[in-house]
């Protein structure tokens, strides 16, 4: 097994990965709204929708994640010939490093799956699909894709959903395309016959999977093991790798090894799409030439990150370092970005899927208002740039005996916070500038605001991103602490002020 140092340099080398993707693709929709009301026609809630998203997924789910490590990607699938597929050919042209043969099969439609979030709480989903195998023209034109090389893919991926693309046909010849080749098949399994996979390298089922793929319970440990062992010998696998949950991975060997990976997440927010981010790490570590163990210690890792997110995530290289190093985030200054560099980060961020955050203030002393302030934030975004008054525009909006810290100092405990992403300083009294030239899908502010009063709110609204107001913390302010400094009061003496 490698150490924490060893597994933060397979990180690295992830960029160098190639992996073929095939199977089922479909277009995620998320509509963001607040729920404010019940309605008067029903006891149900009424959602006020704020912005709305489109993502890729299934097999586009571990594609995207793939493009978020830096590895690079070909993506073998079929789409209806409608507006969601279109909508999903583009998407994938969006991704660095992929490449994707989509055949468009006319007697078929596109999978759409809505889901409704009020804040950071799904509601309810909506599933728009009518699972079909696919025509015999898109058939062949799978098969012919198939039956090309892709020299630099080391590893395949077989995405199965259930939506009717992987029939028994295209599945056989994917897996003896790899064996002619001595690739690494990942199979993710749907349903309960798994002999259509026979000969698979790895199988990643979920508990649930698991249990219905083997005919037998999979709750403590020595189940899942028994479990996987059945699979392994039924069908020819040579591992199996079986997410389970909050309880992290099992590693199960046709030897009969297994090892047990516990859950790193520390608070789960959103478990959406979670499956096919160990599938994608898993996989672009193994093409790297990681051993099973090793990859999926990685894949765990990412697991217990975007679960800390809000919707259909994805890890990048930078947090996946920091979480199997278990160091605090490296390169302080490195996120400290000037105005004139603000804009290639934050498209290379959007290049990759991510959502991008914005908040600012005067953050002079830092309490426990601030802290909660960004992380609340951060988890509404993938990456939060806070916007962070000059010196001289808190000397305006303060008075002359403000700021207490240098902008430098201040800049510096900001960027020491792992909710934060970047920092960058603005000059004006107001950041109205500054969002207009990084156009956020998210702004936070505090909830001692209304949407009325947050600068820049009309412009991200009408670019279809959303308005968060978070609750702030009571009685924590800068002025507060520096008043209690000056006359020795406690704590609880002074109300409630607007934190900085």
């Amino acid at each position: 097994m490698m150490c924490n140092e060893q597994l933060s340099a397979a990180v690295l080398r992830v960029a160098h990965a190639r992996v073929r993707c095939v199977g089922d693709i479909m277009l995620d929709e998320f509509v963001h709204g607040a729920v404010e009301r019940l309605s008067p026609e029903a006891p149900i809630p009424v959602l006020r929708v704020t912005h709305e998203q489109h993502m890729l997924g299934g097999v586009g789910n571990v594609a995207r994640n793939l493009a978020a490590l830096g590895a690079g990607c070909h993506v073998v699938s079929a789409v209806g010939a409608d507006t969601a597929g279109q909508r999903v050919g583009q998407l994938l042209n969006q991704l660095a490093g992929c490449s994707a043969e989509l055949a468009v099969d006319p007697q078929a439609a596109t999978t759409i799956k809505t889901r409704y979030i009020a804040g950071s709480q799904h509601v309810v989903r909506v599933d728009r699909e009518r699972p079909m195998p696919p025509s015999v023209d898109a058939v062949a034109r799978l098969l012919g894709a198939l039956d090309r090389d892709e020299p630099q893919a080391a590893v395949i991926v077989l995405s199965d959903y259930g939506k009717g693309l992987l029939t028994d046909q295209v599945i056989r010849a994917t897996l003896d395309a790899a064996r002619r080749r001595g690739t690494c098949v990942i199979v993710d399994p749907k349903g309960k016959d798994y002999s259509r996979y026979r000969g698979a390298t790895i199988l990643t089922p979920n508990r649930q999977e698991l249990a219905q793929g083997s005919g037998m319970p999979a709750t403590t440990d020595d189940e899942v093991i028994a479990a996987a062992l059945r699979l392994i010998e039924r069908h020819d696998f040579q591992s199996v790798v079986a997410t389970l949950s909050e309880r992290g991975i099992m590693v199960v060997d046709r030897d009969g090894t297994a090892r047990h990976l516990k859950a790193e997440a520390r608070e789960i927010c959103d478990v959406s799409g979670a499956g096919d981010t160990v599938v994608a790490v898993l996989a672009a570590a193994l093409a790297t030439g990681a051993a099973l163990h090793d990859a999926a210690s990685l894949a765990n890792a990412a697991a217990g990150i975007v679960v800390g997110k809000v919707g259909t995530a994805v890890v990048c290289p930078d947090e996946l370092i920091r979480a199997v190093s278990r160091a605090e985030p490296a390169g302080i200054d490195d996120k400290i970005i000037p105005f004139q560099r603000l804009h290639d980060l934050v498209h290379r961020w959007r290049r990759d899927g991510l959502r991008i955050g914005f908040t600012n203030g005067c953050f002079d002393l830092l309490h426990p208002g601030h802290v909660t302030l960004l992380a609340k934030a951060a988890a509404e975004t993938d990456r939060l740039v806070v916007g962070l008054n000059s010196d001289a525009s808190v000397r305006r909006l303060k008075g002359p005996t403000r700021p207490v810290q240098h902008e430098a100092a201040r800049a510096t405990v900001l960027a020491s916070l792992a909710s934060v992403s970047a920092v960058t300083i603005f000059e004006e009294d107001t950041p109205q500038r500054l969002i207009e030239h990084l156009a956020p899908d998210v702004l936070v502010k505090g909830g001692d605001y209304t949407e009325a009063t947050v600068v820049g709110a009309d412009f991200v609204r009408h670019r279809g991103g959303r308005v968060v107001l978070v609750d702030l913390v009571p009685q924590q302010s800068t002025s507060r602490l520096i008043e209690r400094s000056a006359v020795g009061s406690s704590p609880g003496d002074a109300p409630p002020a607007r934190a900085a």
